[in-house]
């Protein structure tokens, strides 16, 4: 049975590091089988959470009127949600924190996910990740039914591209083949 994958890249460089894992996990995931679609979350439209709470008085429809809506429908329907990004300041970068925050709209409706981790940094050690993480792994918390199936550690990668050619891409490619 074929899964509906969802890659969130949230590289702001097109073709940068964590970028290229992404495209080597959808590459494993279409081989398997499985419907995938990746989004550069940077390439889209995607205004910061205000707190004002529309969204409850509304139904779950955002006073913010930018790609949001579509990403979300598209995080409900998906059965597997890779969420990636290169770690800033030990933590995810600005586009993907929005997109996560902006899901208040309809968090309830995000449940029963499959969720896959990518993250690549300078630092040649794993811990300089762990921040980043545990910000996945603190929104998959909200979501009811979340599993965890696997993190990609690109680490040691500074300049656009370096990741090529190394044991990860490998890595990359075999998590994604392994969505069944």
């Amino acid at each position: 049975m074929s899964k509906k994958v969802l890659i969130l890249s949230g590289s702001p460089r097109k073709g940068g590091n964590s970028d290229i894992l992404c495209d080597e996990f959808a590459k494993g995931a279409k081989e398997a089988g499985n419907e995938v679609e990746k989004i550069r979350v940077s390439e889209k439209k995607i205004g910061y959470c205000s707190a004002c709470y529309y969204c409850v008085q509304s139904g779950g429809v955002c006073a913010k009127k930018d790609d949001m809506a579509e990403i979300l429908q598209k995080m409900i329907d998906a059965d597997v949600i890779v969420l990636s990004s290169p770690v800033y300041f030990y933590s995810i970068d600005a586009q993907l924190k929005a997109l996560i925050d902006r899901t208040v709209a309809r968090w309830t409706e995000v449940k029963n996910k499959e969720f896959y981790y990518i993250a690549t940094c300078a630092d040649s050690g794993r811990e300089s990740q762990e921040t980043t993480l545990a910000c996945f792994r603190g929104y998959a918390d909200c979501v009811e039914g979340a599993k965890e199936m696997g993190v990609i550690y690109g680490t040691g990668v500074y300049k656009m591209g370096e990741i090529k050619d190394t044991p990860i891409m490998k890595e990359a490619y075999e998590m994604g083949l392994s969505v069944r």
